[in-house]
């Protein structure tokens, strides 16, 4: 089925979406192409994509560099399993080390993969050391299946899928005494996000990260990352740990990786390089040549466009523009986050605003109960922030005006 077919046949796409597909979504807006910062519905419509496939798109829809590298490489080599060396899975790897730590690297297929994998890790670690216990943190979010719903710290996602798999132990986030509090001689790793995402956008406090460093050296703990929503340069750095001059023992990424290709990887560092040897892990579509072609092409575009550098000006521009609003409003009460990872707190849900952004042309995200959720590709421009900034104006007048006549 080509765009036109869908377009013309839209409203039974919607139709066979809700009779064939698990209702795990309730989406009811059908998107048909992209290019980047710019999405279109079955009816033509543009909007402003400031949730890039929620940290996904981070070049945009469909950028040539990473479109080109697809289509060559599907056409030579698109898979033969990690029985076999392919070409481009070590020049990824390479490429990633390069950016952040020594370390060797994972592939899988996604941000709950590879979160899963770095559990296992630490599990396998701890065997070793009489270990098995992970700490998390209240309020995150590191996937779907068993382990890292168990890791994840907001119960609500673990409705209906008791017994929880044991191991996991949670406490405030950017609470250093309560994590002192918990930590036993079972303790094999402590696992957090340097900015928690579906959490609300909450930055990790710089001194609070030092501390968990020092406290993982003095106890012979492993110190874990999950960057799979906040690295790949969403918050100015290629990495989220290196705004905190912090270094993790082992690091999980995902989502913006491949630019809408599915991937996932972590890194672990070079002293635990051994920890998962033959046999103990393993992943059939993990590293393909062509998921790894795809990676390789997005550092390159990342590089040699300077997105980490548009990222930062555009950053302070976006936040000092959401700042202006939020003395207009009432109903904002904070505006925080890193880099293109922002995020504005509301006096109430946050969920009725997406629909009047949306319809007003503007994608956007919740995080959490009250916050919304700002996540725009790291090549936008300032004429796109200038738009979405007056969207949010008139969303945030309109829901205004609604209040005043009631």
């Amino acid at each position: 089925m080509n765009t036109s077919e869908i377009i013309e046949g839209s409203g039974k796409v919607i139709d066979h979406y809700r009779k064939y597909i698990l209702p795990t979504y309730s989406p009811d807006l059908l998107l048909v192409r992209g290019s980047g910062s710019r999405v279109w519905d079955a009816d033509d419509r543009r909007y402003l994509d400031f949730s890039t496939g929620i940290s996904v798109c981070n070049l945009g829809h469909c950028h040539p560099a990473v479109t080109m590298a697809i289509q060559r490489q599907s056409g030579i080599l698109v898979h033969v399993s990690n029985l076999y060396i392919n070409p481009w899975q070590s020049r990824l790897a390479e490429k990633l080390v390069n950016q952040g730590f020594d370390s060797a690297v994972f592939f899988a297929n996604s941000g709950a993969e590879a979160n899963e994998g770095m559990i296992k890790f630490a599990r396998k670690w701890g065997a070793s050391h009489g270990k098995s216990e992970i700490i998390a943190m209240d309020n995150s979010f590191h996937g779907r299946t068993l382990a890292t719903l168990a890791a994840t710290g907001r119960s609500k996602y673990r409705v209906g899928f008791a017994p929880d798999m044991p191991g996991f132990k949670h406490v405030p986030f950017n609470d250093i005494s309560a994590l002192k509090q918990i930590i036993s001689d079972k303790t094999a790793a402590i696992m957090l996000e340097p900015i928690q995402g579906e959490g609300g956008i909450i930055p990790a406090d710089s001194s609070y990260l030092k501390e968990v460093r020092a406290l993982c050296d003095q106890k012979n703990i492993l110190l874990l990352f999950d960057e799979v929503q906040c690295g790949m340069g969403r918050t100015g750095s290629f990495f989220a740990f290196q705004n905190f001059d912090v270094e993790p023992d082992a690091l999980s990424l995902a989502k913006a990786l491949g630019n809408g290709f599915p991937i996932g990887a972590f890194l672990v560092k070079r002293d635990y390089a051994e920890t998962l040897t033959a046999g103990t892990h393993a992943s059939t579509f993990g590293g393909s040549a062509l998921a790894c072609a795809a990676g390789c092409a997005v550092i390159d575009v990342m590089e040699q466009e300077r997105l980490l550098e548009n990222c930062g000006k555009m950053a302070e521009y976006l936040t000092m523009r959401l700042r202006e609003l939020a003395t207009k409003y009432a109903i904002v009460k904070e505006i925080r986050g890193r880099g293109l990872m922002l995020g504005i707190q509301l006096d109430r849900n946050s969920a009725p605003l997406l629909a009047v952004c949306r319809k007003h042309g503007l994608l956007v995200l919740t995080a959490g109960e009250k916050v919304l959720r700002l996540m725009p590709p790291l090549n936008v421009s300032i004429d796109e922030v200038d738009e979405a900034i007056n969207i949010l104006d008139k969303s945030f007048a309109e829901l205004t005006a609604i209040e005043t006549e009631q």
